[in-house]
């Protein structure tokens, strides 16, 4: 049986999947491409049918969570935990998530002004918050004990979170540094390639010298980390690259007067 709760992403989902389709074909698809995901014919503008489409599987992805789930049932519950009963839901606490969907929309407003990358780094980070939220919120009521709640949305959500966190620090890293290193000049690349490996080496040692490490230190240094990186890209960015020397050409070109000299004589 449909969940109440279901219903409303897999309406949603039904929504984004017919406007991907429509823009599909208003922005250039022929055939069955929009219908078929490009496997017969065009999709259109991929930028915007990608986007589209990937609103629809994500909003299909938690209907079925929530289906899965009976909307947080407590019969459903109790059977996953192996309990007879479910404890009474307790008040929920604070989040940090609007904290970074705000930070998803300056990421993809820049974006529109800079660079693509930017733009779609803003989108995944807002469609990573709409996911977390929602799990966050449906947890934090399961049951009463919040380390019941805890475990429940760990045991579902840390398979996917690890390997996509690993990802998106790898993307971070490469992308933000990438844009500092191509706007200054090779000299000054070594040496803020030096201070951020003398940075990482120093707050690693401080850490580790530390008997017991909580948690949320953790995750602030690494928070910390991720929006100096950003910065340090948009910097970058906005600053644009550096001029290249291309000594093929040159040699291509003193090549051509040679012979050309040559003819002459």
């Amino acid at each position: 049986m449909i969940t109440t709760g279901s219903k409303f992403f897999y309406g949603v989902a039904a929504l984004l999947a017919l406007a991907a389709v429509v823009y599909g074909y208003a922005s250039g698809g022929g055939g069955v491409g929009p219908i078929s995901v490009g496997y017969k014919g065009g999709v259109g503008e991929h930028l915007g049918y990608g986007i589209l489409l990937a609103g629809a599987v994500s909003a299909l992805f938690a209907g079925f969570c929530a289906t899965a789930f009976r909307d947080a049932d407590p019969e459903p519950t109790a059977a996953l935990l192996g309990t007879e009963t479910v404890p009474d839901a307790t008040p929920t606490g604070s989040s940090f998530w609007p904290v970074v969907a705000a930070f998803g929309v300056v990421l993809t407003v820049v974006g529109v002004v800079l660079n693509n990358v930017f733009f779609v780094a803003g989108l995944i980070a807002l469609g990573a918050v709409a996911i977390e939220w929602t799990m966050q919120a449906w947890a934090e009521r399961a049951t009463g004990d919040p380390a019941v709640n805890r475990e429940i949305r760990n045991r579902i959500m840390f398979p996917i979170e690890v390997p996509l966190a690993g990802a998106l620090a790898i993307a971070i890293v490469v992308i933000g540094y990438s844009r500092v290193f191509l706007a200054v000049s090779k000299l000054g690349a070594v040496w803020i390639a030096l201070a951020i490996a003398a940075t990482i080496f120093i707050i690693g040692t401080i850490l580790s010298l530390r008997p017991r490490i909580r948690t949320d230190l953790v995750a602030g240094v690494l928070a910390a980390a991720a929006v100096v990186t950003i910065g340090l890209g948009i910097f970058g960015a906005v600053a644009g690259e550096r001029d290249f020397e291309h000594h093929g050409e040159d040699h291509a070109e003193s090549t051509v007067e040679g012979a050309s000299s040559e003819e002459s004589n």
